[in-house]
């Protein structure tokens, strides 16, 4: 290939090619064609002198110089300052601010940031625009030199500058005014200035909002520069004429010319191209006009080389400059596609490319590609959203087309996609906030929106024929705007196919192992920036890459499945454990299950080689262990942005910080000191960087892919892991890639897209309650009618809006196919987990996002994608479900997994999978081994583990058996509004009999773990009902205090907490007391007489606390602050009532005696508390109406308790006989008489108090000895 050719060389070779090319007079007729002059009529043809190659460069510049305009300094008056316009990054700014290498493009970086231009304007008609990256809180416009900005105020807070500000819908200056429209991300403003009539105009995407100011002040010494201020994390990028304004306003000039020279030449030159293209030589007829100007093909032909080679030595220099590149090169490609058809079907624009390649420098070509790219990326961010999705798809299309080039995608790849550009924007289809302006009116007529609220069905048997038109109508608009969403999809998925080519290796390495290392670092920069979020990539762009990427990458796996047979089909899909550990794939600094990657080398080093033949170098280990906090210090100041500024150098950092197309190298912008944001120490030298990452750039087809006696990826194969065959090992990363972008933002966006379905519930609700309304409302009230009638039309209207739009998110974010894909990943990270838990100890190198993402997966596919999609349609979904049931219920207690943050999220899974039907017989699918683990790890003591989640676990398995423990909201809750239904604690009771069965035989059988579990139990319901009352006595003091009248809702929300929590564990103990009575009742077991004292002293604590008269429970409850709605009576006494009937009137006859027994001799033991209970505590109670709503006087079995008290009346008589002397007492609960002698220390107590320390302490209360034995003490007889 030659590359470039200068008019030099091109002469001195013409007289060697002449001859050899064709004839002289075809020749000279061949140029006259292709480069005709304007100033020759055809009158003047026959006297047109011969044109040979070596006139052609002089005749080419004589061409070019006609009509050039001349320097016309008009054109400059009324405005001062350098060209080309951009951003003042020396002086003009307040606050902190990220601006981009070109100095066009700026994000917010403090609280509020302004910045302005460096030209001003004091006469004539001006424009700019202002690409809107964000569409928060921003105020865009003009301002003189006089403004003073601050954090607080900016452009249009001070006299002389006017702002619009599209987040609020109002105009600026000192005051403000309601102006305009809602702007959205995507969106082009208009900035229009006439300073001979002195008004200010705003435009929005080319339409004007109006005049916004009039009388603007003007005269000597004032001058307006273009301004904004925006907030944090807001981002705009600037046009100021350096490319072709998107909405030209005439006659008004932009802040800066259009190179109207350039221009001319530039259109010239194109259309001596295009006369080469449709021009042809044939001997015999001479020159001819080509049919097809498309059909045409570079055959190397000497002739139409040279003449191109002319035309580029003048055409390349212009195509490195954006201005033309926009307005001429890619108007010109976009032309050559318009025809319609496949892009395969347009070779044009292959060939064209190829003579870029051939003609012009490197660096030009590789400069005019770049710009080609970014132009193509603005257009398509910011076209506006039309029926047929007509803009996107036209560039798509010519991106499609650029791509299809090989050199020219590797060269993109390699250079722009992931390093200068945004190109994950290609793959986004942003969603229209103006549903009239996109056209969606006309694709969705007709709108619906449900009118029966219950989830669990889909469409209601009882819906009106009206309403079953409607919806059928209304689905028919979703289908019609879906198929053409899917159009440009599919256009993306082809852009993605065409960079993950592995066949292109003619021209060095294949496209997809560029894209390879390019995506990993991709997914590097938003995994290290998350507390950054200006420097990660918008969630809603990684939505639409993550579904693309899927398509792409499944459709290259099955492709390869078939030409190798034997290979796992995508379908069957997983990340293979060794991709873990053997050093292949970079996972940066994330967290792995077993903690940090430098720890496990060195602890599983042994492993690694005995199970996969993997040695660390020691050297490895020494460098990761001392010098990993020194490197995370230098790689955190090297990221930390410094005050360029001042330091004069540009900050390189992640392209996503870029507004909305460019630049890795920054400037940050500070007016704080400078100081502050310097690094502590010199930057150091590129060697630091970790060697790990390095290996990611260097990494070659063999080392992913492999070859003979080389597994690639794969190497480190343990014996547990099937030898399995996989056609392309490179799209595993790839797949272990989207998993990770799942989990980095995909998750939160999808979460956070519901509120469109959310709100349109709502609106239909309160229209629904409206309609009611007005049918109640009487004739003689027609005011409230009216207003009434208003409402109804304001919700219709906003329904009306809001299903068009909820059509499109459905179709974009929600649809069955998107659906599918999220269930895919969930069971390619089910797959990975079984075979990575298969390693054995291995498993501690797995990453701990594929756990969360199968957690968040299924809760995605449950809570997000309903009702459109049912999640039962899933193929295969009932066993899916079982085998996440399984690993929630193997994992949640794996020793193997130490990430206190992932084990709190298994243990939630787990709580809220228990709290569903559907789910929870998922669990009691999995074998019986795993189940009776799970129950072990769930009766395990609560110390030191978060007991709160497995306490609650266990609640779930069994509300809907206990006493009076069948409601689904709280009984005196059911007047109030109802929370969210699809909350876990919201569900209808579900019980597990077999679960419950399974915990039976666990504290039956093992007498020692039900002795520590229900003596941690006992603890924690002692801790959290002390921390309760010691909570509302201080809430009821506060709410006495005259001078302040609040309580702190942190505080109200911890004493809630406290008393959930307190209710549960009774829920517990009622269920073990239920299940297994004799861990109470037997007393031939060791603890048993122990654990029913202290469930008794409990009890009675409770009751006490509860029931007595007028006290500080009562008050609280009374107050009824919000936050406390869960606090009352009912809960609380029921528990406690569950347990009391259960040890006093269902059990045998001896249990039921030494129950009461128990209970009657407990000091705390009062009988007004349980007559409280029957409601007979006299006439206050019952003259109190407030307090008949927890008498459970009709219940019989609470008669009966209360009966047995009565026989059991023996037992008071026994507790009023005190103790003959205070010095028999035991010391520490002066409740009961000294019983108990310890050894070797000889102190005494009585059996209750040393039994129960015993259980939790082995040392002496009093002396610190540690106890070896316990003897029966009596006192002495007296003489």
């Amino acid at each position: 290939e030659q590359n470039g050719s200068s008019s030099s060389t091109v002469t001195k070779n013409t007289h060697e090619t002449e001859a050899s090319v064709v004839n002289e007079k075809l020749l000279s007729d061949y140029l006259h064609h292709v480069f005709p002059s304007t100033k020759q009529g055809p009158a003047l043809v026959s006297l047109r002198k011969p044109l040979g190659f070596q006139d052609l460069g002089s005749h080419l510049e004589r061409l070019l110089s006609e009509g050039e305009p001349t320097e016309d300094n008009e054109a400059t008056e009324g405005r001062l300052g350098p060209q080309p316009v951009v951003l003042d990054h020396t002086s003009g700014f307040e606050g902190l601010l990220f601006v981009d290498d070109d100095l066009l493009g700026v994000i917010g970086h403090s609280n509020f940031s302004s910045i302005r231009a460096t030209t001003c304007v004091y006469k004539g008609k001006w424009a700019y625009e202002v690409l809107i990256s964000s569409q928060g809180l921003m105020q865009i416009g003009w301002c003189t030199l006089n403004c003073r900005f601050n954090q607080e105020e900016g452009v249009g807070d001070t006299p002389d500058s006017y702002a619009y500000d599209g987040n609020r819908v109002r105009k600026w200056n000192v005051t403000t005014t309601n102006y305009g429209k809602s702007w959205a991300a995507g969106d082009i403003v208009s900035c229009l200035i006439d300073l001979d009539e002195g008004t200010i105009t705003f435009c929005l995407n080319g339409q004007s909002l109006g005049t916004a100011f009039i009388n603007i002040k003007m005269g000597p010494g004032v001058a307006y520069f273009p301004a904004i201020s925006l907030s944090f994390k807001e981002s705009v990028a600037f046009n100021f004429g350096s490319r072709p304004l998107r909405y030209p306003f005439q006659p008004t000039g932009d802040t800066r010319n259009p190179p109207t020279a350039d221009l001319m030449k530039a259109h010239k030159l194109l259309g001596y191209i295009k006369n080469v293209l449709s021009t042809s030589i044939d001997t015999q007829v001479g020159v001819k006009h080509a049919a097809l100007i498309n059909m045409w093909r570079l055959h190397g032909e000497p002739t139409v080389l040279i003449t191109l080679a002319h035309v580029f030595n003048h055409f390349a220099p212009l195509m490195c400059k954006v201005y033309l590149v926009e307005d001429v090169l890619m108007n010109f490609l976009l032309g050559i596609l318009e025809g319609g058809g496949s892009v395969n079907e347009h070779p044009l624009i292959q060939q064209l490319l190829d003579l870029f390649w051939l003609l012009m420098e490197d660096h030009e070509v590789n400069e005019c590609l770049k710009q080609l790219m970014m132009s193509l990326l603005r257009a398509y961010r910011f076209s506006p959203i039309i029926p047929d999705l007509g803009f996107q798809i036209h560039y798509l299309r010519l991106t499609t087309a650029i791509l299809h080039h090989e050199k020219s995608r590797k060269y993109l790849l390699n250079n722009i996609t992931f390093d200068v550009l945004r190109s994950v924007v290609f793959f986004y289809i942003k969603t229209p906030l103006r549903v009239r302006e996109a056209g969606l009116e006309e694709l969705i007529p007709t709108t619906w929106w449900p009118t029966h609220f219950d989830k669990e069905v889909k469409h209601p048997k009882d819906e009106s024929s009206d309403e079953r038109l409607r919806r059928r109508a209304y689905e028919r608009g979703c289908q019609r705007l879906k198929k053409r969403i899917e159009v440009v999809e599919e256009l993306q998925v082809q852009i993605l196919r065409l960079l993950l080519n592995n066949k292109d290796k003619a021209t060095g390495e294949a496209s997809r192992y560029i894209f390879l290392n390019k995506f990993r670092k991709f997914l590097q920069e938003n995994a290290s920036n998350r507390g950054h979020p200006t420097a990660l990539c918008p969630p809603e762009y990684m939505v639409c890459f993550l579904h693309r990427l899927i398509t792409a990458v499944r459709l290259c796996w099955d492709e390869g499945n078939r030409k190798s047979p034997g290979s796992i089909s995508s379908e069957d899909a997983y990340v293979p454990p060794q991709l873990f550990y053997n050093g292949k794939v970079d996972y940066f600094d994330l967290q792995r299950l077993g903690g940090l990657l430098s720890h496990l080398k060195k602890t599983l080093k042994d492993d690694l080689a005995s199970k996969a033949n993997i040695i660390i170098d020691p050297a490895e280990i020494q460098a990761t262990s001392m010098d990993d906090l020194d490197e995370d210090e230098e790689s955190g100041a090297a990221q930390r942005p410094f005050g360029a500024a001042a330091m004069g150098g540009a900050l390189a950092r992640p392209s996503w910080l870029s507004s909305p197309t460019l630049g890795r190298a920054n400037r940050f912008l500070s007016t704080a000191a400078v100081s502050l944001m310097t690094p502590r120490r010199p930057l150091t030298q590129p060697e630091k960087v970790k060697v790990r990452t390095l290996a990611v750039e260097q990494r070659t087809e063999e080392d992913i892919e492999g070859s003979h006696g080389n597994d690639g990826l794969l190497l480190g194969r343990p014996l547990e892991e099937p030898d399995q065959s996989f056609a392309d090992k490179s799209l595993l990363e790839i797949v272990d890639g989207i998993v990770m972008m799942y989990n980095l933002s995909v998750h939160q966006q999808l979460g956070k897209m519901v509120v469109v379905s959310d709100d349109v519930h709502e609106y239909a609700v309160a229209l629904k309650d409206t309609e009611e309304k007005i049918a109640r409302c009487p004739a003689k009230r027609p005011d409230i009618q009216e207003e009434l009638q208003k409402s109804q039309k304001v919700f219709a209207e906003k329904l009306n809006h809001l299903s068009r739009r909820l059509a499109w998110i459905n179709a974009t974010i929600y649809s069955k196919e998107k659906m599918l894909d999220v269930y895919w990943l969930l069971c390619v990270c089910i797959r990975t987990i079984e075979h990575a838990d298969n390693t054995g100890s291995l498993f501690a190198f797995a990453p701990e996002f594929y756990l969360n993402v199968a957690m968040n997966a299924y809760s995605a596919l449950k809570n997000y994608f309903s009702p459109v999609n049912s999640m039962e349609e899933l193929p295969g979904y009932e066993e899916t479900l079982t085998q996440l049931a399984a690993i929630l219920a193997k994992h949640f207690a794996d020793p193997r997994i130490v990430g206190t943050d992932i084990k709190d999220s298994l243990m939630q899974a787990l709580a809220s999978y228990v709290c569903y039907p559907q789910s929870l017989r998922a669990v009691e699918r999995i074998p019986e081994e795993q189940r009776v683990a799970m129950m072990r790890n769930l009766l395990a003591p609560y110390e030191q583990r978060p007991w709160a989640q497995t306490n609650w676990i266990l609640v779930r398995l069994w509300r809907g058996c206990g006493f009076g423990y069948r409601y689904t909201r709280l009984p005196h809750l059911l007047k109030t509004k109802p929370e969210d239904a699809n909350l876990p604690s919201l569900q209808k009771p579900c019980p597990s009999l077999l679960l419950q069965r399974h915990m039976a035989e666990l504290l039956s059988m093992d007498k020692d773990m039900a002795a520590s579990f229900l003596n941690s139990v006992l603890n924690q319901l002692n801790w959290a009902f002390s921390e309760f009352i010691g909570m509302i006595q201080e809430i009821q003091q506060a709410a006495e205090r005259p001078e302040r009248n609040f309580v702190d809702t942190r505080q109200l929300k911890v004493c809630a907490t406290c008393f959930d929590l307190s209710v549960s564990l009774l829920r517990v103990l009622e269920m073990t007391v239920t299940l297994v009575p004799e861990i109470f009742l037997d007393w031939s077991r060791p603890s048993a007489e122990l654990l029913l004292r202290r469930l008794a002293q409990l009890l009675n604590q409770v009751l006490n606390r509860v029931t007595a008269e007028k006290n500080l429970f009562d008050r609280v409850v009374n107050l009824r602050l919000p936050g406390l709605e869960s606090v009352d009576h009912y809960p609380i006494l029921v528990a406690v009532t569950g347990i009391l009937v259960r040890i006093l009137v269902d059990g045998d006859r001896q249990g039921v005696s030494r129950a009461a027994s128990v209970l009657l001799s407990d000091p705390c033991f009062q009988l007004h508390s349980i007559q409280h209970l029957l409601g007979e505590g006299g006439e206050s109670s019952t003259g109190n109406p407030e307090r008949k709503h927890f008498s459970l006087h009709a219940s019989v079995t609470v008669i009966t308790v209360y009966y047995v008290f009565i026989l059991s009346g023996e037992h008071l008589t026994l507790r009023e006989e005190a103790p003959t002397s205070e010095e028999d007492l035991c010391p520490i609960c002066y409740a009961h008489s000294i019983s108990a002698i310890f050894k070797p220390c000889s102190h005494k107590s009585c059996k209750a108090c040393i039994n129960q320390h015993l259980m939790n302490n082995k040392d002496c209360f009093f002396c610190k000895a540690t106890i070896t034995g316990v003897e029966d003490y009596s006192k002495p007889a007296a003489f």
